[in-house]
Parts: structure tokens; sequence; C-alpha cells
């Protein structure tokens, strides 16, 4: 799965002279590197790259173009992965889980921040990284509403923990920092305002002056077409808040976007395999495929259904039950999605705004998941 050497117009001219029976990923650059610009313009501090998120050497690479130094690990393969594309570029290690030989590779690699959330990993760190320059962020949790999901659940020290840890890291001698992740998909900027504010009384219990906060990922990409992300308004109150909160000691902010800065440079072309009565749907991709996060997050709406021909189906919407091609009843998109009533087999559906956990999460189950990808100068049909 590699990108197309030949640029493209935009997916319809791709999608009307090849014909393709695979999914089809379109690529942007254009669109990742006007993300890029956005945050670098806009957030008040340091912008990251969660490369988990979409890994793609071409994602990264346009990322780097744009001006994006810093880059958010989870595992040995990322750190090589960007030491390969933006040797330069700042690595911070922010798995807060690591196993001791990921903790000895990436010392050997020049990794100079790391997270923690649990006094057994802090130890572990304490042992293996050396003490000068390096940063050791304590992420913690909140329970806190408006994501999609909650990381909280996996990771993060509770405020109390958060308090003990973040003095174990300052007397050990390393630089203390804090990080928190409100959770993905956060459409309201107010999902940020208690974590600042829990993160400034944190430090002032710790009795700590911290160097650095950590606002993690959580930026929307843009799903629904009736919710358009308020990205620059949620800069603005991570700004004012921390401000209000930490006063004199405001530390540097860092941010780690991951589907804000990929998700709006793909696009997804499945093709309907068949039309089962007028009532199912059955695509060539589903929740095996690259379509994986929609029934955990909710479906993507920004879609459009065109002809082999390369016509958009203008049908009055009917709501239908959509399938992907393996024989595992599982594969099937939530609920009824509403798709065109003169749509018919062989067309092409196409969601926009697919950069984010699709390529990572396509697998070969049933001997589907071939997936191409294209290169086009923009996205709109």
């Amino acid at each position: 799965m590699g990108l197309s050497k030949t640029i493209w117009t935009n997916p319809t001219e791709y999608l009307r002279t090849q014909q393709p029976e695979n999914p089809v990923l379109f690529f942007a650059p254009s669109a990742a590197q006007a993300a890029a610009r956005r945050f670098i313009d806009g957030f008040p501090g340091m912008v990251t790259y969660a490369v988990k998120s979409n890994p793609g050497e071409a994602m990264v690479e346009n990322l780097s173009a744009a001006g994006i130094r810093g880059y958010d690990c989870a595992s040995p393969f990322e750190i090589d992965l960007i030491r390969r594309l933006a040797p330069d570029a700042a690595i911070h290690y922010n798995n807060p889980v690591r196993a001791r030989h990921e903790i000895a590779y990436a010392v050997s690699r020049g990794v100079k921040s790391y997270s923690v959330d649990s006094k057994s990993e802090l130890a572990k760190l304490i042992e293996m990284v050396p003490v000068d320059g390096t940063e050791i962020s304590v992420r913690y949790k909140l329970p806190v509403a408006g994501a999609a999901y909650n990381f909280g659940a996996k990771f993060g020290a509770t405020v109390e923990l958060a308090v003990e840890l973040l003095k174990d890291v300052a007397a050990a001698g390393y630089i203390p920092s804090l990080t928190f992740h409100p959770g993905t998909q956060c459409t309201d900027p107010h999902a940020w305002e208690a974590y600042i504010r829990e993160g400034a009384n944190i430090a002032r219990d710790a009795g700590v002056t911290i160097a650095r906060l950590n606002v993690g990922g959580g930026f929307p990409s843009h799903r629904m077409s009736a919710i358009l992300p308020q990205i620059e308004e949620t800069f603005a109150l991570i700004d004012r808040v921390t401000s209000e909160a930490f006063g004199d000691n405001r530390p540097l902010l860092v941010c780690e976007p991951g589907r804000a800065l990929c998700g709006d440079a793909f696009a997804l072309a499945a093709r309907v395999k068949a039309l089962r009565d007028d009532t199912h749907v059955f695509l060539n991709d589903g929740v095996y495929g690259t379509l994986t996060e929609l029934p955990m997050i909710g479906v993507i709406d920004r879609i459009e259904v065109l002809s082999p021909e390369g016509a958009k189906r203008t049908g009055e919407a009917q709501p239908r039950t959509v399938f992907g091609p393996t024989c595992d009843s599982v594969d099937r998109l939530p609920g009824e999605i509403p798709l065109p009533s003169d749509m018919a087999e062989g067309d092409f559906v196409i969601w926009q705004g697919m950069g984010s956990y699709s390529t990572v999460t396509n697998t070969r189950f049933n001997g589907f998941g071939e997936l191409q990808m294209a290169t086009v100068l923009g996205l709109k049909l």
C-alpha cells in the first residue's frame, strides 16, 4: 500500500478513469499542510503531532515541510520513523507504560521527554533515563465529559497521585511538567478548562513550578456536516485559562493533535458491491478495514455518492443499513446511514475526513482489505 506516483486533480477524476475494485484513500498534501499551519499560527505554544493517528511517510513529510517540529511517539517503531523522516525534530515518548527494552531504546535514540502516570513506571524511568536535560511529565486524569471516548479509563494518575509523582520527578532532578488528554474528538472547547485549572492545583499542592503543560490531543477533525470544529476558540480558551490558573508561574504550552492534523487530509472511496433488495448496502470496505472507528465514535456524515461515470447521485436521502464485505455480522456500520435513493451497484461512496485511524486499523480479515492510495490536488469532488 503506497501512494501513486501520479497526482490527480481530485477523487472524481481518479475513480472515473481507473474504476478501482478495492477501496481507495485519497491524500491531499495541501490539506495536511494547511491544518499544520492553522495550529502553528494559532496555538499559543509548541505543536507536536501524535504519530499513531496516521504514521504514513507522506503525512509526516508534509507536516514537517509545513513546520511541525515535534512528534508524540508511542513505540520504538514511531521513534525510528521520526528520526528518519524528521531527524532534527523533538520526540516526546508519551505512552506512559513502557517495557524496559523500550526505555533503553528511547534513551539510545536521544529521546529527552517522557510521560508517566504511576509510581512503578516512574521508578523505571529514574533507574534508566539520564537526568541531564530530560523532561518527565506527570499525566493526570479527571472525570470530564465531552469526548467521543475517554482516555482516562486506561491512562492518567488521580489528582492525589499526580501530586506525589510531580514531587518525586522534581526531587529526582528531572524537568518537571504535567500532561493530560481530555479524550478524543472534543467538540466543546471547555473540555480543556477543568484540566488546566486542576493542573495548576496539582503544581501548587506539590510545591513545584512546572516547565511545561501538555494539553494533549482531543482537537476534533471535521466529521459531521452540521458541527464545524471550534479550533480557534479552543486555542483562545487554553491561552486565557492557563494565564488565569497559573498566573506568574504560567508554564510553556504543548499540544499533541493527531486527527485534527491528518483527518481532513484524506477521503475514502468505497465501492458498492451489492444493493440487496433496495435495503442493505454492501461495501468493499467496513469495520475490519478503514472504517473501524465508526462504530466507536459515530458515523461521519460528510458523504457523497458517485456513479461509475463520476456523476453525483442526487436522489432523496434514504436511510440504509450498511455492511462491510466480510462474512462477519459484526461488520456493520452503526445505525442507518442516509444515502441517495438513486444509488446503484458499482457506485462509489466517498467519505471525507478519513485521515485518522484508518490506514493503521485496516486488516486483511477474510481476504479483504487491499487498499489503494492516490495523491490528489484537492479532495472536493
